[in-house]
C-alpha cells in the first residue's frame, strides 16, 4: 500500500482477487481478507483476551489485513493493520462499533524475523518464517494456542469455542485413531471466513469541492447546484423504475431492501449519499478505500464522527488520523448472511495514531468507527455509543451494488 502525505491526496482502492494460498504467508507482507491472519511480528502475538468480543467472550474472526508501510519513517518500514469482527450477529447493533477489533504492528527493514532484502516470489522460498515457528497457535483461526487436546496433546486452541468447533469437524475421529491430518475444509468453511488477496489500484485526485462533500459541507454556485440537481432527480426517478423493474441489484426480490432502497433513493438532500454511490459506481468492486490522513468516504450524513468522537493514541496521546475505511461491497464475498439477521455494515472506518508510535506492544491497538444506514431511534439519536435496537441485513451492499448499476444502460434495456 502506497504512503500517502498531505500533498498527494490520492486514494488507492482494494478489490479482491483469488490467489494461491502460499502468497498470502507472512513472509510475503500480503493484504488480504479471510483465512488466517498472516501475523508481522511473529513472536509477540495479541493476546487471547485482546481479540475477544465484549459482548459474547467469544473469540472475533479475522476479517482483513492491509500492508501499509510508511516509507519515511524508518521504524515502520514493515507495517501492517489488521482487523477482526465479532460474526453472532446477535452482537451486531447498528453503529456499534465495540464488536470490532483493530491492530497495527510495525517495525524496520531491519528486525528480528525477516531477512533485509525483499522475499523471492517463490513457493519454496523460506517456509520457516511463519508464526508458528515462534509460538504454537490455534488449529481453528491462527491466533496464540493457550490449551490443547487433553488426549493427543498434538494440536493447540486459543479457547474452549474453538476446541469445540475442531472436535465437531474431525479431530474427534484423528484423535481416537492417532493419525492426525491436515486441517479440514470443512472446519475452514465453518468459522474462517473465505480467503481473498486484496490488490490496490488509484482512484483520481479528488478536487477540493468533492473533498469538503465528503465531509457533508457540499457547496457550488446556484447554477451548477440547480443543475445538479435536476440531474439527480432525474437518476432517482431512474432508480425508483429499475427497483420496480427489479433491476437495481442483486438483492432485488427481498422485500425488505427494496423498501429501504426507495428510501434512500428517495432522500435526495443526502448529497453524502450521492457523493458516496457517484465513487462507487466509477469503481464498482472495490471494498476498500487508503488514504492515509485523508476523510472516509461516508455512506450518509448521519452519524459522522466529531474530531472530539475520536480517541487519541493511549500510548503516546498523540491525535488519531483516518487511515483506510472497509467498503460494504467486502460483504458479498463474506458468506455473513443468517436467514433472518446477519453481520452488517456501511463503512467501517478506521483511525490510527497520526505518529505511528511505538510505544506499547508489538500490536496496537486502534479505533474504528462503524456508520450503517440510519433507522431513527424514537428520541431521534444515532451514535457509536449507544446504539439502536435494530440492524439492517445487507441494506448496506444492496446500496452500494445499486449504487454501481448503469441506470441508463439498464433502462434502455
Amino acid at each position: 500500500m502506497e504512503s500517502m502525505n498531505d500533498d498527494t491526496r490520492v486514494v488507492a482502492i482494494g478489490y479482491l482477487e483469488e490467489t494461491e494460498s502460499w502468497k498470502l504467508g507472512s513472509r510475503f507482507f500480503p493484504s488480504k481478507v479471510g483465512g488466517k491472519p498472516a501475523w508481522l511480528d511473529l513472536a509477540n502475538l495479541p493476546s487471547n483476551e485482546d481479540l475477544k468480543c465484549p459482548k459474547c467472550q467469544n473469540p472475533c474472526m479475522f476479517l482483513c489485513q492491509v500492508y501499509a508501510p510508511w516509507i519515511d519513517l524508518e521504524s515502520c518500514f514493515h507495517r501492517t493493520i489488521f482487523i477482526f469482527l465479532c460474526v453472532d450477529a446477535d452482537c451486531c447493533e447498528e453503529n456499534e462499533n465495540r464488536t470490532f477489533k483493530v491492530f497495527r504492528c510495525q517495525f524496520g527493514r531491519r528486525n528480528d524475523f525477516f531477512p533485509f532484502d525483499p522475499p523471492i516470489d517463490d513457493e519454496n522460498w523460506r517456509p520457516d518464517l511463519k508464526a508458528d515457528s515462534y509460538n504454537k497457535l490455534c488449529i481453528v483461526c491462527g491466533a496464540k494456542g493457550t490449551s490443547h487436546c487433553g488426549r493427543c496433546k498434538k494440536v493447540n486452541y486459543c479457547s474452549r469455542q474453538h476446541q469445540i468447533v475442531d472436535w465437531k469437524t474431525g479431530h474427534k475421529e484423528m484423535c481416537r485413531s492417532g493419525i492426525m491430518k491436515p486441517e479440514s475444509k470443512s472446519m475452514r468453511c465453518l468459522w474462517l471466513l473465505p480467503e481473498f488477496e486484496l490488490v490496490t489500484g488509484r482512484e483520481d485526485e479528488e478536487s477540493e469541492e468533492e473533498a469538503s462533500c465528503s465531509s457533508g459541507n457540499c457547496s457550488s454556485n446556484e447554477d451548477e447546484e440547480e443543475d445538479s440537481e435536476e440531474a439527480e432527480k432525474k437518476r432517482l426517478e431512474e432508480f425508483r423504475d429499475l427497483v420496480k423493474q427489479g433491476k437495481a441489484g442483486t438483492f432485488q426480490g427481498n422485500n425488505l431492501v427494496d423498501d429501504e432502497l426507495l428510501q434512500m433513493a428517495a432522500q435526495d438532500e443526502d448529497k453524502v449519499f450521492v457523493r458516496f454511490r457517484s465513487k462507487v459506481a466509477k469503481f464498482p468492486q472495490q471494498v476498500l478505500r487508503y488514504e492515509r490522513g485523508g476523510r472516509p468516504l461516508w455512506l450518509t450524513s448521519d452519524n459522522i464522527p466529531a474530531t472530539n468522537d475520536i480517541p487519541p493514541c493511549p500510548y503516546c496521546k498523540a491525535p488519531r488520523q483516518f487511515e483506510l475505511q472497509v467498503m460494504p461491497q467486502m460483504l458479498n464475498y463474506l458468506a455473513l448472511d443468517g436467514v433472518s439477521k446477519s453481520v452488517d455494515w456501511g463503512v467501517l472506518a478506521v483511525y490510527t495514531c497520526q505518529n505511528s508510535c511505538n510505544t506499547g506492544p508489538a500490536y496496537k491497538q486502534e479505533f474504528l468507527w462503524k456508520q450503517d444506514i440510519h433507522k431513527p431511534t424514537t428520541d431521534g439519536n444515532c451514535n457509536n455509543t449507544k446504539p439502536a435496537t435494530t440492524t439492517t441485513t445487507t441494506t448496506a451492499v444492496a446500496a452500494a451494488h445499486a449504487a454501481a448499476t448503469k441506470l441508463s444502460s439498464a433502462t434502455d434495456n
